[in-house]
């Protein structure tokens, strides 16, 4: 087993990209999307900061079972920020949804007291790092709960509209989520607000996901306008990779043994070779196997090592700081896991065991990355990271810069960025974004004139629109123009097919405003 997890061919690394970019294709299109295992969600968030956010903002950051409250005051490229952790109590996590948003809304208006900001209007970002299905920047349907949580009523409700539900049974009708996201979303937010280049956000911690800025004319399952910025961050789910069985290749006997016993057996088996959940009872399991065949501590091995997950991924980090030669944190690692007696081999051993283990999980993510990488194409792009499992490990950061420049074009040039809380800061910056987009004038794509119905035209320039209230059917003729200013009214089109060649790439779609006449 330790042979195997030593060597991995590069081509094995080459062929995992070609998989993953295949199931992105797959996720994007919305013919496939249902059989496809990464999801390859729409967020809604169309935009990274651009420096002139400005403001006092909420951020809601829920992903396990502590969750943080902070308020951030932009200034630009500046910012001041304040947050408090509270507890979810086991009885909640486990209890139902209405108790788990009361729980929360509870603690954000004793927050708010705290601050002196009650009956203050004021813009919240949510960060809810769970599986979800975003129907809108303001609209997530939960797909799935995971990490201990099991609150009944929540799957496959907006967990937005749950909280203002929960706001409002409270009294509060000042708070105003503007936005949800995940972890991921809030990583690639935060670190374009310090690089206009960052374009990737990644997590490697407890869980392992990425998402990034893809140009909506490669996104199949975006239905809604194609206004500028014609793009939006794609929330990748790629943990999910491999649950069709495409990565057996590569998967060991630990790896098997590791899903076999776990809650969600056949799921999320790229996260369960790479994040922090997992990685160190894979180490454990290699060595109970080891022990086994008495290859380590003589065949002995206490009652804590022969626990599931006793073995902390955080242990694998704290074995690879020691110097080469030294064995003092690894040591201390032993006395936590009671094991009494141990050679300078068996020490060895376990060192080389947890650096197989931790560089596959640092080669398997960088794969996803150098796909990710080639298929946007760009000249740089800065990746944004965070999670305990790159922040902490000591080499961690360098075996992705080495294997993600491996699999990447040379000519698409990248830098690792560690995101400074992702997660909550993030969270406000899409808020301040949705702010400042909504504050700006609306931007006009042309001008829509009305036939009378005894013109005759081609049937494809027939449309649906509202007007004071009205959906109609009518005969329009549309003629793109960039610098037509706002004028009149404004019109709503549902649905329509493209009115001419030239409008086909770019068609008139919800929500356009544009300048008419009669």
């Amino acid at each position: 087993m330790l042979r195997r997890l030593s060597f991995y061919p590069m081509t094995y690394f080459k062929k995992i990209s070609s998989l993953l970019l295949e199931e992105f294709e797959k996720g994007l299109d919305p013919k496939r999307q249902t059989s496809a295992c990464v999801k390859m969600f729409p967020t809604f968030v169309r935009d990274v900061p651009n420096g002139t956010e400005e403001g006092t903002f909420l951020a809601l950051d829920l992903g396990g079972s502590n969750f943080r409250i902070l308020r951030i005051d932009l200034h630009g490229k500046l910012y001041y920020m304040t947050s408090k952790i509270y507890e979810i109590p086991q009885y909640i996590m486990t209890g139902t949804g209405e108790a788990l948003f009361d729980h929360i809304a509870k603690c954000l208006e004793s927050h708010l007291e705290y601050l002196g900001l009650q009956k203050r209007r004021l813009p919240l970002g949510f960060t809810f790092s769970f599986p979800c299905m975003q129907k809108g920047l303001t609209k997530a349907l939960l797909v799935s709960w995971t990490k201990g949580f099991t609150c009944s009523g929540v799957v496959g409700k907006d967990v937005v509209q749950l909280i203002r539900d929960a706001l409002h049974r409270r009294g509060n009708e000042d708070v105003t989520v503007i936005a949800v996201v995940n972890d991921t979303t809030g990583t690639l937010m935060s670190c374009a607000h310090m690089n206009k280049e960052c374009r990737i956000g990644l997590i490697v911690g407890t869980g392992c996901n990425a998402c990034y800025m893809e140009k909506l004319e490669n996104v199949g399952t975006w239905t809604e306008d194609h206004d500028e910025p014609d793009q939006v961050i794609i929330n990748t789910e790629w943990g999910a990779f491999g649950d069709n069985k495409c990565l057996e290749f590569f998967r060991t006997d630990a790896d098997r043994l590791l899903d076999e016993n776990s809650l969600n057996q056949g799921k999320q088996l790229y996260e369960k070779m790479i994040s922090g959940m997992y990685i160190g009872e894979i180490v454990r399991r290699i060595v109970c196997e080891l022990a086994e065949s008495k290859e380590i501590f003589g065949g002995q091995l206490s009652e804590k090592f022969n626990t599931s997950y006793a073995f902390k991924s955080k242990y694998v980090s704290f074995i690879e700081s020691d110097p080469e030669g030294k064995f003092d944190e690894l040591k201390t690692v032993l006395e936590k896991m009671e094991i009494q007696k141990a050679t300078t081999k068996d020490f060895k051993t376990l060192r080389q065991i947890c650096k197989c283990v931790s560089t596959r999980s640092a080669y398997l993510v960088s794969a996803g990355v150098a796909t990710i990488l080639n298929k946007m194409k760009r000249d740089f792009t800065v990746v944004g990271v965070d999670g305990s499992v790159y922040r902490f490990h000591p080499h961690f950061k360098s075996l992705m810069e080495q294997k993600i420049a491996e699999l990447t074009d040379p000519n698409y040039k990248f830098c690792l960025m560690l995101s400074e809380d992702g997660s909550g800061r993030g969270a406000a910056l899409v808020a301040a974004v949705a702010v400042r987009t909504e504050q700006q004038p609306a931007r006009i794509k042309g001008i829509l004139f009305f036939l009378s119905n005894t013109t005759t035209i081609c049937s494809n320039n027939s449309a649906f629109v509202r007007f004071q209230g009205q959906v109609l059917r009518v005969n329009c003729f549309f003629i793109p123009n960039r610098s037509v200013r706002r004028n009149r009214e404004s019109l709503t089109a549902k649905d329509p097919p493209p009115v001419n060649k030239d409008a086909a790439k770019r068609p008139l779609l919800h929500t356009t405003q544009v300048v008419f006449a009669m």
